[in-house]
């Protein structure tokens, strides 16, 4: 780690994390701060729900590419198994939890998540992504198809030995369950608010 580049490296998957494409999108598309309404969440589902779904789209693809570009480059450079990797994998994930720009309020993490794990092992991804479109679809509420998405993926990558990724994905589930705490209260109190319902809270 007493490299310069890479250094640099995981600092720049860090600031490029951090970028708050959703607050960006909803300003640009919307004319609003997303930070100001429903749950005030700088993520796509809460673009979705006060700008609309070409906006939510946006923040969401653009959202899972900044967790994807460090990954790939990190990958590239050192190899899927490289301890390297996975730190710039966690510096983009944590950019976008805790961004510089923001003050350090960021995200709830599943869109840069999804990139980073489609971006390290694309079959992860892939199902993970099945996993939460299947949810979503079933049952509605983008949290919860978030949470059983991400609780599948540590056992996924064991049975495809993918050790590192492994070792990334406990962190990665971990802290969006830990984003999600109030959702999960609100889904067991049964007003946790669907896919495109107006809400305050999300």
């Amino acid at each position: 780690m007493n490299d310069p580049l890479i250094i640099s490296l995981v600092v720049a998957s860090y600031l490029i994390g951090a970028i708050p494409f959703g607050l960006l999108v909803a300003k640009t598309m919307g004319g609003v701060d997303i930070r100001t309404i429903g749950s005030g969440n700088i993520g796509a589902t809460n673009v979705l729900r006060a700008v609309g779904k070409k906006a939510g789209a946006t923040a969401l693809l653009l959202d899972i590419g900044k967790g994807a570009v460090p990954v790939i480059i990190a990958k590239t450079l050192y190899g899927t198994e490289n301890i390297i990797t996975l730190y710039c994998a966690l510096a983009a994930f944590f950019g976008h939890l805790y961004p510089i720009y923001l003050g350090f309020k960021g995200g709830k993490g599943v869109a840069t998540a999804l990139g980073i794990v489609a971006a390290w092992v694309p079959i992860a991804g892939a199902i993970t992504l099945f996993i939460w479109i299947a949810m979503a679809k079933t049952f509605k509420y983008s949290s919860l198809a978030a949470l059983t998405a991400f609780a599948t993926l540590p056992f996924m990558l064991f049975f495809l030995e993918e050790p590192t990724p492994m070792s990334a994905s406990y962190v990665l589930t971990i802290l969006i369950y830990w984003r999600h705490r109030a959702n999960i209260q609100r889904l067991i109190a049964g007003i946790e608010p669907c896919i495109g319902q107006k809400s305050e809270s999300s």
